[in-house]
């Protein structure tokens, strides 16, 4: 497995696949997807998973986060998106967020995400929330006391 940026084109068909089959293949397209920094993970020569993240001043988000179907629960998502977690932390963003599919939400919470409380919103049909990791001294925000 290897991980490594890639050009959004590389994975607007990924993310069609995956996300969206039922729409068009625009409708997996961002306006801003020229301001991403985009990654895959390769198995191969074969891209497995994907994802787009956004940098704006202290904050990020990862949008469009998506492992193709066969290959969901294997490891290789997971893999990604600590790579993408940890390059945010790295370029010193002390807010990192995304729009989670509101039935994926246990995943992100394995990687330090929380809920923000009252963001829950449905999109084309399916239910999202807001879900968030600090880092730095704002990261003890996230954590539970015993």
């Amino acid at each position: 497995m290897e991980i490594q940026k890639v050009h959004k084109e590389a994975v607007w068909q990924l993310r069609h696949e995956v996300m969206w089959p039922e729409r068009e293949l625009d409708y997996v397209k961002l306006d801003d997807d020229d301001d991403g920094v985009h990654y895959g993970l390769f198995d191969g020569e074969r891209l497995v998973s994907a994802v787009s993240l956004f940098i704006d001043g202290k904050e990020a988000q990862f949008r469009k986060f998506a492992t193709r179907t066969e290959q969901q629960g294997q490891g290789y998502g997971s893999r990604l998106l600590q790579h993408v977690l940890d390059e945010a932390e790295r370029t010193g963003v002390n807010r990192i967020y995304c729009n989670a599919r509101s039935y994926k939400a246990a995943f992100y919470k394995k990687f330090g995400l929380a809920e923000v409380p009252g963001t829950a919103f449905t999109k084309g049909g399916k239910e999202y929330i807001i879900m968030e990791k600090h880092f730095g001294s704002a990261g003890d925000r996230n954590r539970k006391e015993p």
